[in-house]
């Protein structure tokens, strides 16, 4: 089965805020920006994504992810993340009706092709599924067959959240990079012990992150 990726990436301006305690203001945006373009390298380099479709406003993200192949959707909806990936799986499906959907995290800079592959190939036996992140709270890829509804529920609790919606939970050893999103200094240092992308590596250069 092939999919297509939904990666939503809000203004890098206000991303990534609470990686305050690492990087200041002048540095968060260029991270954030590093960290989508890592997970979006890693994306289109897996056998089982045929597209990768970014939604988000940001001019500068835009035209970045865009020159590594990324589709970009504008955020027409402006009404917060689940808004934005329905309105982005729906404008995939406009050309491709039948396509299979997952949304993917755009904070996943530690990403590995074969581990998002073997991911996918499990949530294709699934009407709908997710991984749950690092943190066993959250969400970091929830997926729909074709002819179903992606009905994201991220946020705060999102894998309890998906899991009241029916959505089937991946449990999956060895997929340690799809699961490690960063949001905090310390995520950071488990994403750099993966092992990150080159340009994660090049923004986080000499930043003084907790545990290392």
């Amino acid at each position: 089965m092939q999919w297509t990726l939904v990666i939503p990436l809000k203004s890098l301006a206000r991303a990534k805020s609470r990686l305050s305690d690492t990087a200041g203001d002048g540095l968060r945006p260029g991270l954030a920006l590093a960290f989508a373009q890592d997970t979006v390298a890693a994306a289109l380099a897996c056998p089982a994504v045929h597209d990768v479709a970014v939604v988000t406003d940001d001019t500068l993200a835009g035209r970045e992810l865009a020159a590594l192949g990324a589709r970009i959707v504008a955020d027409e909806p402006g009404g917060g993340l689940n808004a934005a990936l329905r309105h982005a799986a729906g404008v995939v499906r406009v050309s491709r009706p039948e396509s299979a959907v997952a949304a993917l995290n755009a904070d996943l800079p530690a990403l590995r092709p074969a581990e998002l592959a073997r991911v996918l190939d499990a949530a294709a036996e699934f009407p709908r599924a997710f991984l749950p992140d690092a943190a066993a709270i959250g969400t970091t890829l929830l997926t729909a067959r074709d002819g179903r509804e992606l009905r994201p529920a991220f946020g705060p609790d999102s894998r309890a959240r998906h899991h009241a919606s029916g959505a089937t939970e991946l449990a999956l050893d060895a997929v340690d990079s799809v699961r490690q999103d960063v949001d905090t200094g310390e995520d950071l240092r488990a994403a750099l012990a993966l092992g990150v992308g080159p340009r994660t590596a090049a923004a986080a250069a000499g930043l003084l992150i907790p545990g290392q």
